[in-house]
């Protein structure tokens, strides 16, 4: 009996050990290649061939795509559900479809595009990036926000992501760049997390020194509200920086924060994940967001669509800052009852009205 139990005991010291060392092999592996981006990175000018100029009027379409996984009949474990990964490829394809066909029925003259995936495992290496630029014949400038080789939690595990922002347009831009936003995680949550950023591009506008600036946005979800607040500072700053130059300035998006004075919807689910609220006071001077609250734009994945409002939890998160030389004509969210993505999109119509 005794020589059973020393054979048992080191069976299971043998399996302790092992778990152990690849535990730390896993570390290490994470820790050597996180993606650890620049503060601010140059990114390829999009080939675009339109011009604009102050008095024109333009529109924008903003939409969180889900990575083309995350359609009406999903749930996700992060919300409270027990989703991880789409089921099938085919299911990915038709999502994107859907999704493309969305944006060929509001045609916009800028587009931004948020969780959108290059090469990841969840959604079968589909480059839905170029999908979208060929879908529409448009040029898009893509900035990384999630880039890790291996994502090992929950089970089934993640995997391998590589998705980030999408930004296409027809005009044609100056410069493209990834500014990078704080990180609120420590190590070693940090090594398989978000890395999230401004997508930013200048526009140079015929007959003047001034440019449009668009700022692509989506920031922190499954924080404390600490990281969502940093962001934010961080994005009201590059905001004031451009004005000042004489700027026009879109920043547009997934804000993961509801906007001051939004219709609230029925809480169906007050267990789980629910945005914070991003004060007027943290915009600059004379800028102001541009939302519509007359539907919903975002539902929780904790439990698949129930094909209502009323019983499924709704939030208002996705929209638009404006600086004060940019006059709203227009913003109105699309109703999609949440067929390819948790959100809904939403688009703007505005004018670069002259200076005074």
């Amino acid at each position: 009996m005794e020589k059973t139990l020393k054979k048992v005991g080191k069976v299971v010291l043998i399996v302790v050990l092992v778990v152990a060392i690849l535990l730390a092999a896993l570390l290490i592996f994470l820790t050597a290649t996180e993606y650890n981006p620049q503060e601010t990175e140059k990114l390829s000018v999009p080939q675009g061939t339109q011009t604009a100029a102050v008095g024109d009027e333009l529109s924008f379409l903003t939409f969180n795509t889900g990575y083309a996984g995350l359609d009406q009949d999903e749930d996700f474990f992060m919300d409270g559900g027990s989703g991880v990964n789409p089921k099938s490829r085919g299911q990915v394809e038709s999502n994107l479809a859907g999704i493309a066909d969305t944006l060929k029925e509001y045609p916009a003259d800028v587009y931004f595009l948020q969780e959108t995936d290059v090469n990841s495992g969840r959604t079968f290496h589909i480059d839905e990036a170029a999908y979208y630029e060929n879908a529409l014949g448009l040029p898009g400038t893509f900035a990384y926000n999630y880039k890790c080789n291996f994502v090992p939690y929950p089970l089934p595990m993640i995997g391998q992501v590589q998705s980030g922002l999408l930004t296409m347009s027809g005009l044609a831009a100056r410069s493209a760049q990834r500014v990078s936003l704080p990180v609120p995680f420590d190590w070693p949550i940090r090594t398989c997390n978000l890395k999230r950023c401004l997508l930013v591009e200048h526009i140079p506008l015929e007959g003047t020194d001034a440019q449009l600036v668009l700022v692509n946005l989506h920031l922190e979800a499954y924080d404390d509200g600490e990281g969502k607040a940093a962001q934010t500072r961080v994005l009201a700053d590059v905001l004031r920086s451009e004005y000042e130059k004489g700027n026009y300035v879109v920043a547009g998006g997934d804000f993961n924060q509801t906007f001051p004075g939004v219709r609230e919807y029925p809480a169906v689910d007050e267990e789980n994940w629910k945005p914070g609220v991003i004060g007027e006071d943290v915009l600059p001077d004379g800028f102001r967001f541009a939302f519509d609250d007359s539907l919903p734009t975002c539902r929780l994945l904790c439990a698949p669509y129930t094909g209502s409002y009323e019983t499924s939890q709704m939030f208002v998160i996705d929209g638009f800052i404006v600086s004060p030389n940019i006059q709203v004509e227009e913003v109105q969210t699309i109703r999609t009852d949440f067929a390819y993505s948790d959100h809904q999109p939403v688009r703007m119509r505005l004018t670069l009205t002259p200076a005074v």
